[in-house]
């Protein structure tokens, strides 16, 4: 390859950077098609990225917020392990690169060629995937109950699975030796390595189309024109600070409210979010990682820029996150986290949107539900010889907008998981479901309402394991700008109503019901359009069943 390349011109640079993000995104279509357990295959519980020699991020798919913006952390971290061509490095431990402890990253080193002649690293391979279980206490490893990480599953530092192109059986053992269901999980660490293959084999013959010295210009290139574009974009939004408060409803040990404060300094296209003022780290698992904790920041701040910016390590250098250590967004070491992950970044999401509502009135929404709502079942079948892990979040409705409706029963803020069809659910698990709709009423009033929540139940065929962490079933998702709350969540089992970070004990036959909360609803009520209001009414959006 030759090393005196023409400049990089617009054109090319476009072409080479949808090229990149292309292969970010067949990686991804690897692993799903790839994967066994439904959670992936289905849910698309899942990220895929590309990163540079340094550990930058250069191109990543559109998954799941809340894996991507932490992924540059995971891969720091295998950089201080010295990783070599030939190895694949496996972590899930949320103190060195990780999230939560079901989130395994897989980070494989790219080299130039196929062969030991050509050994330089240029890059690495990246996939991040939820898996049904990691161990610990619980089947499915969501424990409502966990007081310290050690309960949460199997914890993996940075740790060569590959070493050498070959496979480590005694690493490989040791983690199936910890987990429930090990063909499946073994099937779906399979299809890690083979999204990860694949990025390898794409980012090497986009080596041999455009030189090596061209490509990795271009990584330049594109993260240059990223930072650019976040930093005019943030320039053209009012220098100041804003603040604001939410809490958590509590962490499962005690119900007390755990508070989160923000402020966001906007200052000539630069970002500063302080957390100071923020609970302390809890006893129960709503604790959070601090890249968890940014993962939110940035997709705040993407969403009220551009979201069309090319997503990678450029979004984020303008961009500082402070929070003050030992709290519940930086946590330290026993702490549980597993929740930290699922409720708690939706939770960082909410109050920074709401800190920014007077910065950028015209794009912000209001509340969304504000919880993944996770459901998680796991025990054994009937005949006792086969382990289930079913774990599924649940949508609900998204904040009116400031020009539009919010969405109904969808995913919000820091999941964009599908949910698992019916069909899937019940063929692979021993599970039914009994109802599964739309929440009428759900959303709040205003000129533009918001989202409808979502009601789904689900009957055990077999005595299991279930547990619930949820959030918004106290305090409700915020209208905005004279618009009314949406509606809280609630949770049943046989019809009785549970906390909501619960784990039990169940019988067969036993039905689970989650009732997802509303979007808020934006502007004042009596401004609404009268057709819009006929229109819920016909549409059964509207009526005095859930209120």
């Amino acid at each position: 390859m030759s090393s005196d390349e023409p400049a990089l011109d617009a054109v090319t640079l476009e072409i080479i950077r949808n090229q990149l993000e292309g292969v970010a995104e067949e990686m991804g279509e690897v692993l799903i098609t790839s994967a066994y357990s439904p959670n992936i295959k289905e849910r698309r519980d899942c990220s895929t990225a590309l990163f540079d020699a340094d550990g930058r991020l250069v191109a990543q798919a559109e998954h799941i917020p809340v894996h991507l913006g932490a992924m540059p952390e995971a891969v720091a971290a295998v950089l201080d392990h010295d990783p070599r061509p030939g190895d694949v490095f496996v972590l899930n431990d949320p103190f060195a690169g990780g999230t939560h402890l079901p989130d395994i990253t897989m980070v494989s080193p790219i080299i130039l060629g196929e062969d030991a002649a050509d050994d330089e690293i240029v890059g690495y391979a990246v996939s991040r995937a939820h898996h049904a279980d990691v161990g610990g206490m619980t089947p499915g490893s969501m424990p409502a109950g966990a007081r310290e990480i050690h309960q949460e599953g199997l914890r993996l530092p940075p740790t060569r699975l590959v070493e050498g192109g070959e496979i480590d059986t005694d690493v490989r053992e040791l983690i199936l030796a910890n987990v429930r269901n090990a063909r499946e999980r073994w099937a779906d660490l399979r299809a890690q390595l083979a999204a990860n293959e694949r990025g390898g084999e794409r980012l090497r013959s986009l080596l041999d189309e455009h030189g090596r010295e061209q490509l990795l210009a271009a990584f330049d290139a594109v993260i240059d024109y990223s930072r650019e574009r976040i930093t005019s974009e943030l320039a053209a939004l009012p220098d100041g600070t804003w603040s604001a408060s939410d809490a958590l409803e509590g962490d499962g040990v005690t119900d007390a409210e755990i508070p989160i404060e923000v402020s966001v300094t906007l200052d000539g296209g630069e970002a500063t979010v302080d957390f100071e003022g923020t609970a302390e780290q809890v006893a129960g698992n709503l604790n959070a990682p601090l890249a968890v904790a940014k993962s939110a920041v940035y997709f705040v701040l993407r969403c009220v820029t551009d979201p069309e910016i090319p997503p990678n390590q450029g979004c984020y250098e303008p961009i500082t996150v402070t929070v003050p250590e030992g709290t519940l967004l930086n946590p330290e070491p026993p702490a549980a986290v597993v929740g930290g992950n699922v409720e708690t970044s939706q939770r960082v999401t909410d109050v920074t949107f709401a800190a920014l509502a007077d910065a950028a009135p015209e794009v912000v929404p209001a509340g969304g539900q504000g919880t993944m709502n996770n459901l998680t079942i796991g025990g054994r079948t009937d005949g006792g010889n086969e382990e289930f892990s079913y774990y599924e979040t649940i949508g609900g409705g998204f904040g009116a907008r400031p020009d539009n409706d919010g969405m109904d029963g969808i995913q919000v803020g820091m999941t964009n998981t599908l949910n698992t069809p019916v069909e899937a659910l019940e063929a692979a698990y021993p599970l039914t479901v009994e109802r599964y709709a739309l929440r009428s009423n759900s959303g709040g009033a205003g000129r533009y309402r918001g989202g409808l929540g979502i009601e789904r139940s689900v009957r055990l065929e077999t005595s299991a394991t279930v547990s619930l962490l949820t959030e918004r079933r106290r305090i409700a998702p915020r209208g905005i700008a004279g618009g009314e709350d949406g509606a809280t969540g609630e949770n049943r089992i046989n019809g009785e109503p549970v906390p909501a970070k619960t784990t039990r004990e169940v019988a067969a036959d036993t039905t689970v019901t989650v009732r997802t909360p509303g979007g808020g609803g934006h502007g004042d009520p009596t401004e609404r359009d009268p057709t819009l209001v006929e229109r819920d009414r016909s549409d059964g959006k509207t009526g005095d069943d859930e209120r």
